[in-house]
């Protein structure tokens, strides 16, 4: 299971600020072809509104291809269109459209891949305040110091400037 759901993650991709993936690997997730499952969402379209499901501009799949996968695979490369992205509620959508025991296990294993990210996400957001706290104190050490610091630098400013001398090293056989 971990497997799968690593597989997933690399299949997750941030668009318009939103964590969707795409309808191409969500077919091959649902072991269907990609015009199949559109299909499916476009007889379903009431229930995939533009928070559940857009498609993507050609602007935007452009620099999808270059940023997010590079070389495109064989299954991207000849699209007639821009493919459409589902985010998390879009995707548990698509199980009521994709009524099989495939889907639903699918579904499943996507939607822990979202859990998972969403905790993860959350386990970090500490992060951002604890080194806004570390620069406020630093800037207060700085303050504090400044004369020291002050010191240090322009020492160390003179190191630089005035490489110490060197010796030759090897055997001086007194031709130089």
């Amino acid at each position: 299971m971990a497997n799968k759901l690593a597989q997933i993650k690399n299949m997750i991709y941030e668009i318009r600020g939103q964590k969707v993936m795409l309808d191409s690997d969500l077919a091959i997730l649902y072991d269907v072809p990609t015009h199949r499952l559109n299909e499916a969402v476009k007889r379903n379209v009431k229930r995939f509104p533009p928070d559940f499901m857009f498609q993507l501009t050609e602007d935007e799949w452009g620099s999808f291809l270059i940023s997010q996968i590079a070389i495109s695979k064989d299954n991207r490369g000849g699209r007639r269109f821009a493919p459409f992205v589902f985010t998390e509620q879009g995707i548990s959508m698509l199980s009521t459209v994709l009524n099989s025991e495939r889907a639903i296990e699918v579904n499943i294993n996507i939607i822990r891949t979202f859990v998972k990210l969403r905790h993860y996400v959350h386990s970090q957001s500490g992060t951002n305040e604890q080194i806004a706290e570390l620069r406020k104190l630093l800037m207060l050490y700085i303050e504090k110091n400044d004369k020291r610091v002050n010191e240090i630098i322009i020492a160390l400013n003179n190191l630089i400037e005035q490489p110490e001398k060197t010796q030759k090293i090897g055997f001086n056989t007194g031709n130089s």
